[in-house]
């Protein structure tokens, strides 16, 4: 980089490596204090850490950040993002995103100078998309790593279908960097215990142990030897006693490197805020800017100019291009004329991968969904749904998923012939079983769709509170996961109300980016199903029942082609409707027996099934009035939760069945007559509504 962008400085005497690590540094420092906002002290401490990992180790062109056969890093800490955005900016890595370069560089030094400002590429926490060589969305403390186990399973799944004798396509590393923080959230401790059962060599966490966060020292809240609670998880351990000893650090990643049966843990000691004269080890490093005098004094202390900000010196932008750059650009160029050969000699599983580069499904990978016959006894949509995930799994073979200790009960398990389980003997295998995990279940799910599989998640719809966190971050990042929630209502039955979800619907309406649906019978599972495989961007929640639901009679009814439109008209009347009957799920076989009801009673009624509120908002006004007309406001919704957002529906002149408690232990007749799901009460206020308005 010439003397124009950089000055001409150089600030002191030493070796070129101290100089780029005080860069890292002091951009940091300057960007949390041009904005009087951030985290500048874990970059400071972490620096070297960093800087010696990208130079050494992590094999990435900064040339195309989405290269497939790339390292992954993780900053799970991601109050630290400065550290990222200077090593994004130094490293020169271009801004190329999923769909398309956009030229330029990911982080420019104007970027770094809008350091938390609004529209910036350089955000509070590091954002997925957002930022080229950004590789997940880390901000919550502990989904970094939770992310990473489920990149580090991904590459293991992708090196056991696709790597063959002299192509190994996919070998590459996951490194993350960690906290105090981290490790301190259960997610964390979640994911290192499915990583050391399945022996995740490819996996290290490098966990910086500064021993203070924002309230203070951690001895206040934290006393526990981490690398002994891994080492009894199944994880190798090192101990690097200063985070500033780049060789020993080296060393450390080396000997990590070469384990090939566990995933290892690199702990490394050092000071937050390192080189500031009053705040180096203190909590005030931690979450708040140093202060212009503390920022003069800590840039003394590493030799720098004191009033420079923004610094780059000579040589730095060269340092990082003749160390991660070269060997990065050489990886690269060899894995690309590698997997030329590899298109010549495997046509088919090299398309299979550019589909999966290009998040496209195969062709005909619908062709064996099955139809459903009416059937007044019906289906669970828990069953009609493995039905349907069974005849679609085959024909995508980098679809994978499971449950939390649920399988048998969510019907999520892959029973084709090859299906297998995914475990440390057998990393083919596509069940995955994440043991009772929900929460860790959900972060390595969103690692998994980074990488570009498919991946889904299973349990019963009340524990998706456990998993929100990452729930919200896949909408967050516009991953296309699919989590399967059965045990949907009430009708959970003897379970009682710790099981019976009540306010867990209204919570996933209520989060952005995400589809919810609720099918009514088996062909809207279908229907259903055909949606979540072909949402590019986006997670869905399907939300199905453990007990049987009536199959439609579509000769009667309309097709359920409709869930696509989120909301359609399954039965109507001649004219204008006295009535409109609305329901999702189990309740809707409950409304359709109504409206036949009133139907034969003369009263002109409509019934209307509403599986996904989220794609309905999304129709034209002009079909969302043709579904439910503003003149018509003699208006009923059923539905087994809270009521919460059906007001939109039914406006001020209609009225709900919904859940206004918690639910009870007893078995299903019991529950349903209690809380008034049954056809008689349905009914019953259907009448009150007409008669009222009539």
């Amino acid at each position: 980089m010439s003397s124009a962008t950089t000055g001409g400085v150089r600030p002191q005497e030493g070796d070129i490596d101290t100089i780029a690590i005080n860069t890292i540094r002091t951009l940091a420092m300057d960007a949390v204090q041009k904005a009087k906002s951030g985290h500048p002290g874990t970059p400071m401490a972490l620096a070297p850490v960093a800087y010696t990992l990208w130079q050494k180790a992590l094999r990435f062109d900064p040339a195309d950040p989405n290269w497939p056969g790339r390292d992954r890093f993780v900053l799970s800490c991601g109050h630290a993002s400065m550290l990222l955005y200077a090593l994004l900016h130094l490293a020169a890595v271009k801004d190329v995103n999923r769909h398309a370069e956009r030229g330029g560089p990911a982080v420019s030094l104007d970027d770094i100078k809008q350091f938390r400002q609004l529209g910036s590429r350089t955000p509070g926490h590091p954002e997925y998309r957002l930022t080229a060589g950004v590789e997940t969305t880390t901000g919550p403390l502990g989904q970094g790593c939770g992310n990473s186990v489920g990149m580090a399973m991904a590459q293991r799944f992708l090196a056991a279908r696709y790597n063959k004798p002299g192509f190994p396509l996919f070998d590459w590393r996951v490194y993350v960097l960690c906290s105090d923080g981290d490790m301190m959230e259960g997610v964390s401790q979640e994911a290192a215990s499915l990583a050391g059962h399945l022996r995740l060599s490819n996996l290290l966490w490098i966990y910086d142990s500064n021993t203070i966060t924002i309230e203070g020292s951690t001895r206040l809240a934290f006393s526990e030897d981490v690398a002994a609670r891994l080492r009894a998880d199944g994880w190798h351990s090192i101990d690097v006693a200063d985070a500033n000893d780049t060789k020993a650090v080296a060393r450390a990643i080396e000997e990590a490197q070469a384990v090939t049966d566990r995933p290892t843990l690199i702990v490394v000691h050092s000071q937050i805020g390192y080189g500031a004269p009053h705040r180096a080890g203190t909590r005030e490093a931690h979450g708040e800017p140093l202060g212009p005098d503390e920022v003069r004094g800590a840039k003394r202390a590493y030799g720098w100019p004191e009033d420079a900000e923004f610094l780059v010196p000579d040589g730095v932008y060269e340092r990082f291009a003749e160390g991660m750059g070269a060997r990065g650009a050489k990886a690269r160029a060899a894995w690309l004329e590698m997997f030329a050969r590899y298109r010549a000699e495997y046509p088919d599983l090299a398309r299979e991968l550019d589909m999966i580069n290009r998040h496209e499904l195969p062709p005909h990978w619908d062709a064996e969904i099955p139809g459903f016959p009416a059937d007044a006894k019906g289906l669970a949509s828990r069953d009609s749904s493995q039905k349907v995930l069974n005849a679609i799994a085959p024909h995508v073979p980098w679809m994978i998923g499971g449950a939390a200790d649920l399988a048998p009960s969510t019907k999520s398990n892959l029973t084709f012939e090859g299906a297998g389980g995914f475990a440390a003997d057998n990393y083919r295998g596509r069940n995955l079983h994440f043991g009772i995990r929900e929460h860790a279940m959900g972060s390595i799910c969103n690692g998994m769709a980074v990488t570009g599989l498919r991946p889904y998640a299973s349990g019963f719809l009340i524990f998706s509170d456990y998993m929100k966190p990452p729930i919200r971050l896949a909408a967050l990042m516009e991953l296309p996961v699919i989590y399967i929630f059965t045990h949907d209502s009430i009708g959970v039955g003897e379970d009682g109300p710790t099981h019976q979800p009540i306010e867990q619907l209204a919570t996933l309406r209520a989060t952005p980016d995400i589809v919810v649906l609720r099918p009514g019978d088996a062909n809207e599972v279908v229907e259903a199903w055909r949606i979540a495989m072909t949402l590019k961007e986006r997670p869905t929640c399907l939300i199905l029942t453990r007990q049987p639901l009536p199959t439609l009679d579509r000769g009667r009814f309309a097709p359920a082609s409709g869930t696509a439109r989120g909301a359609y008209v399954l039965g109507d009347c001649e004219g204008t409707p006295q009535i409109i009957l609305m329901a999702t799920g189990s309740e809707v076989s409950l409304v359709a027996g109504a409206y036949d009801a009133l139907t034969r009673e003369g009263v002109r009624a409509r019934v209307v099934s509403m599986p996904s509120w989220e794609l309905f908002e999304q129709q034209p006004e002009e079909y969302r009035h043709a579904v439910l007309p503003p003149a018509v406001t003699t208006r009923l919704a059923v539905e087994q939760a809270a009521v919460l957002g059906w007001d939109r529906y039914v406006g001020p002149k209609g009225r709900v069945i919904g859940m206004h408690t918690f639910g009870a232990s007893a078995p299903i007749s019991a529950l349903l007559g209690k809380f008034g799901f049954t056809p008689d009460k349905v009914l019953a206020a259907a009448w009150e509504l007409v008669r009222h308005d009539g």
